[in-house]
């Protein structure tokens, strides 16, 4: 059975900034363990949403309106699902048409917005302070489709570009990322310093 995997053959041909840039952190690099198809930036963004309905099941059953709260849970639920897989796909769109390469997202601003959303929500529905819906379902809904726009889209669209055996690097008019591997390139001359590496190396 071929694996689902195949881009990973591919990584050793690769600089370690290279690499990272593929990878990303822990959270990318957990989606980089999923076949492209499961990972693709539409199924991590509708995944997101789900996420978020399964947080929303406590403020629906104890809301106001409780006797119908399930299946107004069910309908915002997929209502979630569907807007995040839309804005996935949009991001997709975007990253195909405009090449951009995977930038790190404000970590300390995206990952508390949906707690934060969250516990909005909860003292909304306790009716003791009301917040203003719109404020409440952006904290809750920006972080996943953000990340998927920043970060994942870009890197799944590089992801298929190494699968299909072609180096996404290779055009780039940037700075390259090989690591130097001359001792005496990176002491630059220094005898003192070139010395204490072959030290260090002989030990």
């Amino acid at each position: 059975m071929e694996s689902p995997r195949r881009w990973q053959g591919h990584l050793d041909a690769l600089g370690s900034k290279e690499r990272e840039t593929l990878l990303g952190t822990s959270l990318s690099r957990r989606f980089t363990r999923l076949p492209l198809w499961l990972s693709h930036p539409s199924n991590i963004a509708a995944f997101y949403g789900f996420l978020i309905s399964l947080a929303l099941l406590l403020p629906y059953r104890f809301g106001n309106d409780s006797a119908s709260w399930f299946s107004n849970w069910i309908f915002h639920s997929a209502l979630i699902m569907v807007a995040c897989l839309l804005l996935g796909m949009f991001s997709l769109i975007i990253v195909s048409i405009s090449k951009r390469f995977p930038v790190t997202p404000p970590r300390y601003i995206l990952y508390p917005m949906p707690f934060v959303g969250f516990g909005l929500l909860t003292i909304s529905q306790t009716e003791m302070v009301s917040f203003p819906a719109s404020l409440i379902w952006l904290l809750l809904l920006l972080p996943g489709p953000m990340y998927v726009h920043l970060s994942w889209a870009p890197r799944w669209r590089l992801l298929c570009q190494l699968e299909d055996g072609i180096n996404p690097f290779e055009a780039l008019d940037l700075p390259l990322y090989e690591e130097s591997n001359d001792i005496e390139e990176i002491t630059d001359g220094d005898e003192e310093l070139l010395s204490v590496v072959n030290a260090l190396e002989s030990e």
